[in-house]
């Protein structure tokens, strides 16, 4: 059986369930799981604002979770980057992604690379924005 190599892209900031259940989504389509953790820099950059928990913390979170392989910071928006420093074989997004401008950005770079982009449900009950406005609408 041919290794495949899956890349999961994501800031994990304030790490909740719907993170948990895209890396174990990510898990069931590939050999071997890599997950990239957004810096600091990228995440104000993609995003607009600052992550509140900080790089080294997400990144020693993702490790804890069983079956992922690596981790990486992931220093660019642009997923080829991280495709020239470690190529896989498939990236995984959540499907808020999909038919977006950003989306279809991302599937072309992906496509030019060989690389399929697999979208999972996104989790609308929980994320790290809702989280996010209820620690301010809280204080």
């Amino acid at each position: 059986m041919r290794e495949v190599v899956g890349y999961l892209p994501g800031a994990f900031d304030m790490f909740h369930v719907g993170h948990l259940r895209i890396i174990r989504r990510a898990q069931e389509h590939c050999t071997r799981l890599v997950v990239g953790v957004v810096t600091d820099e990228v995440m104000v950059s993609s995003k607009g604002k600052a992550p509140v928990v900080p790089l080294d913390e997400r990144v020693e979170v993702v490790q804890a979770v069983t079956g992922v392989h690596e981790v990486v910071p992931d220093t660019s928006a642009d997923k080829t980057v991280a495709w020239r420093k470690q190529p896989y074989d498939v990236l995984f997004k959540g499907d808020d992604w999909r038919g977006t401008p950003k989306g279809d950005r991302l599937e072309a770079d992906m496509a030019a690379l060989g690389v399929r982009v697999v979208y999972f449900p996104y989790t609308t009950q929980t994320s790290s924005t809702l989280l996010r406005r209820s620690l301010t609408a809280a204080l």
